[in-house]
């Protein structure tokens, strides 16, 4: 069975947010069960609210697995669907994820991201960058930890089929968190985040373990694209949402540039260059509001969302046969008597 797995805990406005993610699945797929997995006081408010329908599982996630990577290295605990899909509560479904699951299905286990990592994949935010780059300290973590290459691994998709490739790859994963003083990736922590980041140790468990990435760019299906703004057309509740997708590599890159106006010079300079101006419209799987700076419009679409729901209660369906299976031994199904939403 597939099925969708989220994860939510602290503040309320991110419950708001796996909420508002739902909502927008629910557009392109009814049928495929939603299991949440969040902190105690966020359960009892799905329960006062009568949103606890939108979730075919609703678990209780322990305190030690309330962080980056106390759940995203540990996948393999919190497995409720045969095929299961990770996603960050921070993303909105675009289209039918019909074509998306087929993808998925070649791989035993997954995550979206790129072949190759930059030199600024886990490195210092900084001037910092110099030095690795210098002393090639990327080079050396490889060939410190027998890696021949390194992904990019994005973690706000993942997808995990084959429960014993799961559990490798979080162990892995795990090991070379400990081992973090032995390569060149540094700390979030050192860098006042909150929370450690996962990407890189799960970007050497897929390298060690010969894991395919899914590349999370491919043009007209492309697994999910960022919210960069100006660079996505879309209304107000996001049922309309096209990309703007530059086919070049580099000129695609300077996307992420922090100035606007830097960025948009840049990108007019070089794509006159033959062969690099190319670029279309897409309308990826799913739009993921992975940056800080970009996140305003996904706040303002989950709290019109969840005002919305707490006055007038979910829109209801007919339970699918696919939920009334979504039991594992370590789940609960939530009791009711709906729960997938259209629309």
């Amino acid at each position: 069975m597939e099925g969708y797995v989220l994860h939510t805990y602290g503040s309320e406005r991110y419950l708001r947010h796996a909420v508002a993610s739902v909502i927008t699945l629910r557009r392109h797929d009814t049928v495929r069960p939603v299991a949440l997995y969040a902190d105690e006081e966020q359960i009892q408010l799905l329960k006062t609210t009568g949103l606890d329908r939108l979730f075919a599982v609703l678990e209780v996630l322990p305190p030690e697995h309330r962080s980056i990577v106390g759940f995203k290295h540990h996948l393999s605990k919190f497995k409720p669907f045969e095929k299961s899909l990770f996603v960050d509560s921070d993303i909105v479904w675009c289209r039918n994820p019909d074509p998306l699951w087929s993808m998925l299905s070649a791989f035993p286990f997954t995550a979206t991201g790129l072949e190759k990592a930059d030199a600024w994949f886990g490195g210092p935010k900084g001037m910092g960058i110099i030095w690795d780059r210098l002393f090639d300290r990327r080079r050396r973590t490889m060939k410190r930890f027998g890696l021949t290459y390194l992904p990019r691994v994005q973690a706000g998709v993942i997808y995990a089929d084959d429960n014993q490739t799961t559990q490798r790859i979080t162990e892995r994963a795990q090991q070379f968190l400990a081992r973090r003083k032995e390569t060149h990736f540094r700390s979030r922590l050192d860098e006042g985040r909150s929370e450690e980041s996962c990407e890189w140790s799960l970007a050497m468990a897929m390298s060690s373990l010969d894991l395919p990435v899914l590349h999370w760019f491919q043009g007209q299906d492309s697994p999910q694209l960022d919210f960069i703004g100006g660079y996505v057309e879309y209304n107000e509740d996001f049922t309309e949402v096209n990309c703007l997708y530059y086919t070049d590599p580099f000129i695609r890159g300077l996307r992420g540039l922090p100035n606007e106006t830097l960025r948009n010079m840049l990108v007019t300079v070089f794509s006159k260059l033959p062969g690099r101006g190319d670029f279309m419209w897409v309308t990826p799987f799913a739009l993921h509001f992975g940056w800080m700076r970009h996140k305003l419009p996904y706040f303002r679409l989950s709290d019109a969302i969840w005002e919305e729901l707490t006055r007038s209660g979910p829109p209801t369906a007919t339970r699918s046969d696919q939920d009334q299976e979504a039991t594992s031994p370590h789940t609960n199904v939530v009791e009711a008597d709906e729960m997938s939403i259209s629309g």
